[in-house]
């Protein structure tokens, strides 16, 4: 007899809270590994259809390294649809600003463009510096 694949519901999930310090790691290798872990492909039941991921909290977003010159040469564009509504800005200016937006904006870029990569973009608490008010989550340190 032949092995049933097992898909998970909904209610089958339960999931658990990461915490990951991003002081000195490269924006774009913690990125995906947080990507991963929010959709849930680090764990066996992985069920492509329902939101298996985990929580993950990101502290000292706003010490995160860029690789060669990015900081200055690239550019997060904004659009809004009117006319001359495009608004560029340098990551060193995003960063000056809003510091986690960097690590969100990459976070969530490599989540599904649907209902269920919201859903799960939403399970990311990125923090700019080292406090974080999800104490009571007893959420494990991830080495990435």
């Amino acid at each position: 007899m032949p092995r049933q694949t097992t898909m998970l519901k909904k209610t089958d999930v339960k999931p658990r809270w990461h915490h990951v310090d991003a002081e000195g790691r490269v924006l774009g290798r913690i990125a995906t590994e947080i990507a991963t872990i929010l959709m849930g492909k680090h764990r066996p039941q992985y069920t492509p259809h329902v939101d298996t991921g985990d929580y993950v909290i990101v502290t000292n977003a706003a010490k995160v390294k860029l690789t060669g010159k990015k900081m200055q040469q690239k550019e997060l564009a904004n659009f809004v649809y009117y006319p001359g509504g495009r608004k560029v800005e340098s990551y060193e200016t995003v960063m000056k600003k809003h510091p986690t937006r960097l690590v969100e904006h990459a976070v969530t870029r490599m989540l599904p463009k649907n209902r269920l990569g919201k859903a799960m973009a939403r399970k990311l608490r990125v923090y700019a510096g080292a406090e974080h008010p999800h104490i009571p989550q007893n959420a494990e340190k991830l080495e990435i």
